[in-house]
């Protein structure tokens, strides 16, 4: 089987790059500015720099959030204990049934709560929050998995 060119991975590092190249070119604008002299324009330059910088802080952070991820489930994966949501019927969209996903988090929740401290609980709430549909949730489950695999593997 062939994986397909633009993978979810892929995706995200093309938007990286665009988004990459938008910075440079705005840095670029922001220090012409800058290097203007004039009072006004000084301070429109420091104002557009701060845009670049803060992007690329941003940029870097979600792709670091993406790979640590990705080392997670193939850790979980290697274990044998990545979840399964396979069984879980589907709407013709692709997306799981509703009914079924709180079901599904009901049960991951309640893992969770006897287990508190283990971030492979975490990693199946956060999928169980995605599922779902509350991604903000599910992100910050993610983080909190995240944090207690570092200190665990620390």
């Amino acid at each position: 089987m062939t994986k397909p060119l633009l993978t979810a991975r892929n995706a995200a590092f093309v938007v990286a790059l665009v988004l990459l190249v938008y910075l440079v070119l705005m840095g670029g604008r922001a220090i012409t500015m800058i290097s203007s002299g004039e009072p006004v324009f000084i301070a429109l330059g420091l104002a557009i720099l701060v845009f670049p910088v803060l992007g690329a802080v941003l940029v870097a952070d979600q792709l670091r959030f993406g790979a640590s991820t990705e080392r997670l489930a193939r850790r979980l994966d290697d274990e044998g204990a990545l979840p399964d949501v396979s069984h879980l019927p589907r709407r013709p969209s692709g997306r799981v049934e509703r009914a079924a996903a709180d079901e599904w988090f009901d049960a991951k929740q309640a893992e969770l709560e006897a287990s508190p401290n283990d971030w492979r609980r975490w990693f199946a709430v956060a999928q169980a929050y995605d599922l779902a549909g509350d991604r903000n949730r599910g992100r910050k489950a993610m983080r909190k998995a995240i944090e207690l695999e570092r200190d665990e593997t620390a």
